[in-house]
């Protein structure tokens, strides 16, 4: 009796699927390592986009990680500096959190020094060995800077160009968005229009030269955005034709089950009753395996 409710006991511990811990599991596939670079500087919160050029990036970032499936993304923003603000990952869900937080605040050096970014970004791809297909850099700026002289935006877009050029030989693709319009808008900040050190009302204007050579510096595109349309869609259709890098990724989701330890103590328990219980075995009768009273 003791053997057969312990048996039926494990029985119904093995159904309810006891787990411990996880297991790591290496999945590999195929796809586009994506680093978005994206401009933070206070020029981002000009309205000439609807609420912000900067409110219209992260709407327009989110449903781009909504379409991806078998792709790592990551996410650089800059402005004088620049900061890896996720590295990269195949967590969508946690990439839309991180692209939402994006704000001025996160650099504390005003400017655009898109050849840092670039850089920053270059190095932030997985270790890929000898394989380097499907890299590809999404810059998203408006491509002007108010805080620094002429000398030093034209020695900064001499290095973006640089930069750009060895990421071309790296067999990275860099992709250059504009958002803003040629017209410009002034820049609010804190409900008050940021000035000039004459007094003079800043205005922020698209500025596509440079976007367009770094475009093609690494045999990219440069699209420039609309209202309608940040650009973000016809980027991903080119991609998708991009020949795909082999991927590898660890992934926690399997856990270690333990119900067959279970069923087998159950089946062992279940063998012994089922051979000691002389009425179902005839052959034990003759044997007296718990010394009990036999005449009795």
């Amino acid at each position: 009796f003791v053997l057969l409710c312990l048996g039926l006991g494990f029985i119904i511990l093995a159904l309810a699927r006891p787990q411990l811990g996880s297991k790591l599991r290496e999945v590999e596939s195929r796809g586009i390592e994506m680093m978005l670079v994206v401009d933070v500087s206070n020029s981002m919160l000009a309205e000439d986009f609807q609420p912000n050029r900067l409110e219209r990036t992260k709407y327009a970032i989110d449903k781009l990680f909504d379409g991806l499936k078998q792709d790592r993304v990551g996410l650089v923003v800059f402005a004088g500096d620049a900061v890896v603000q996720l590295p990269i990952t195949s967590d969508y869900r946690m990439a839309k959190a991180f692209a939402r937080r994006i704000s001025p605040s996160m650099v504390s050096v005003q400017g655009t020094d898109i050849g840092q970014a670039l850089s920053l970004a270059t190095m932030s791809f997985s270790e890929k060995g000898d394989n380097p297909a499907g890299r590809v850099i999404v810059l998203i700026t408006d491509g002007e800077g108010h805080d620094s002289g002429a000398i030093e935006a034209a020695e900064r877009a001499d290095d973006a160009i640089a930069v750009a050029e060895r990421a071309a030989q790296m067999g990275v693709k860099i992709f250059t968005i504009g958002i803003g319009t040629p017209e410009g808008a002034p820049i609010q900040i804190g409900g008050e229009f940021i000035k000039d050190d004459k007094g003079e009302m800043v205005v922020s204007k698209l500025g596509e030269p440079l976007l367009e050579k770094i475009a093609q510096a690494t045999d990219g595109a440069y699209i420039r955005s609309t209202n309608q349309s940040i650009g973000l869609d016809e980027i991903v259709r080119t991609i998708n034709n991009m020949e795909k890098g082999d991927l590898a990724a660890l992934r926690f989701e399997e856990f270690n089950e333990q119900y067959q330890y279970l069923l087998i103590a159950a089946l062992v328990l279940l063998l012994l009753e089922f051979l000691l219980l002389d009425r179902r075995n005839p052959l034990l009768r003759r044997f007296n395996i718990f010394g009990t009273d036999t005449e009795k």
